[in-house]
């Protein structure tokens, strides 16, 4: 009989008030305002390694929310993701009062040059040991492209053609400018690093002129496990090449499954095998020892839910809250002035408040459960055997109840059915962890790993 399907648990975290959770952080007990204090971090980090917890991934933006009501300052009102700090120095902390914890960090390729986001990284792969993944962006909002000299977004396509040759730059210094066996660290010969195993990369592209060589030797995984979240037909073939752990979804089983065969043939469309991705959901798990304690906890959430702050995060660029509830959201946009073409998301002839409604609950898709400790285990069992989950992004509506609800009363009884690894179970890097031991870098199909040895560094 085989082995059952283990989860991969994430805590789903940003150094910020209001990250998707909005309105719920004056919540009696909510720590959300400590976001700044770095003994936030640490206890955190402590809950989640003493917990069973496979990782905690750490969302950013570059940019403020500041297309609905035409300014920033619905988001700044709600927190949110707006302030924000910088989710990679909040890393080493982490890392430095756990052991066994991943850590995956978002980055956009948008903006800032590889070569220096290839030092930061590999820095951080040496002080984690090999506990770092990256999630892979392009960065979507406006505000974004503003602060880095643009007057708009990059053209959608153009943003992952671009994010393409990033990646291709990261892989020449992460995998082909060093030899494993580049530092001898010889005191006999006073010779720290053999100069014949160190290369220039010398790439020339479209976007970068980089070359090299490298200023970090080779870490455990030399490139960090690579995450992204996407759904567009450029996004998916991009995710072919690049991702290891995609974030995917779905309302319906059927929607998650047909999105993660999208992403396995596009894998397979690339030459790696289709089993080279895996796929985590954004999930809700409320629970409690009892099934009324999960759902008065449930509705303490949804009561105190922000519909402001949902609206700006959704980047709605009509108010409908201006508007009364019982008109068509079509006669809402014709007396804004307002081309129903560039909302094509909105359900037109839905009333105002039954679109409001909708857009309030729309996260809340088929990854959700409420309930006791055998209701969400049996639910969350159903999303791996049934729906081919292969982990979870934990959305926490508050910090600390959320991991600590998780940690105590929903792990130990994923333990007991073999569905997450027996406590003090170890796994050197954060690759083995998803991939099996003796996977701590790159597989060899997979597009970074031709230039292993400095093989194809100067292809045309």
């Amino acid at each position: 009989m085989p082995e059952p399907k283990q989860l991969f648990v994430n805590l789903f975290e940003m150094a910020c008030v209001s990250h998707i959770t909005h309105g719920l952080w004056p919540l009696p007990g909510n720590n959300r305002e400590r976001f700044a204090d770095l003994d936030y971090w640490l206890e955190l980090a402590r809950l989640l390694e003493h917990g069973g917890f496979d990782g905690i991934f750490l969302a950013d933006v570059v940019g403020a929310y500041d297309v609905f009501r035409d300014g920033p300052e619905t988001a700044l009102r709600e927190g949110l993701q707006i302030p924000n700090l910088d989710p990679l120095l909040l890393i080493p902390a982490m890392a430095a009062v756990t052991e066994r914890l991943g850590f995956g960090v978002t980055f956009s390729t948008s903006y800032e040059p590889p070569f220096a986001f290839a030092r930061r990284m590999s820095t951080l792969d040496h002080l984690t040991k090999g506990r770092v993944g990256w999630n892979v962006v392009t960065s979507y909002l406006p505000n974004a492209a503003r602060n880095f000299g643009l007057d708009g977004e990059i053209p959608h396509d153009d943003r992952y053609r671009f994010a393409d040759e990033y990646l291709d730059v990261l892989y020449k210094l992460w995998e082909g400018s060093w030899d494993d066996d580049a530092v001898v660290a010889d005191r006999e010969r006073r010779v720290f690093t053999d100069p014949s195993k160190v290369r220039y990369i010398d790439h020339v592209g479209e976007r970068h002129r980089v070359a090299g060589p490298h200023l970090v030797h080779p870490s455990l995984q030399r490139t960090p496990v690579l995450f992204q979240a996407t759904g567009s037909p450029a996004g998916i073939e991009f995710a072919g090449k690049h991702a290891e752990v995609v974030f995917t979804g779905g309302r319906t089983s059927a929607d998650f499954r047909r999105n993660a065969d999208g992403m396995r043939d596009a894998a397979v469309r690339s030459g790696r095998p289709a089993e080279a991705v895996k796929f985590i959901a954004m999930a809700g798990v409320i629970v409690g020892r009892t099934q009324e304690e999960a759902e008065d906890k449930w509705r303490l959430y949804r009561e105190n839910a922000s519909l402001d702050g949902i609206l700006a995060h959704s980047s709605l660029p009509v108010d409908l809250t201006a508007f009364p509830r019982d008109i068509t959201v079509r006669e809402a946009l014709e007396r804004a002035q307002f081309p129903a073409e560039k909302v094509p998301f909105l359900p037109l002839e839905m009333t105002v408040g039954e679109a409001l409604d909708f857009i309030a609950g729309n996260r809340n898709d088929r990854f959700l459960v409420v309930g006791d400790v055998k209701t969400v285990a049996d639910e969350i069992e159903r999303w791996l055997d049934e729906d081919g989950l292969d982990g979870i992004n934990l959305r926490q509506y508050h910090s600390f109840d959320t991991a600590r609800d998780f940690a105590e009363l929903v792990i130990p009884e994923l333990r007991r059915r073999g569905r997450m690894p027996a406590e003090g179970e170890r796994s050197a890097t954060l690759r083995e962890r998803l991939f099996g031991a003796g996977n701590a870098r790159l597989p060899e199909t997979h597009f970074g790993a031709r230039y292993r040895g400095g093989a194809h560094l100067h292809d045309a």
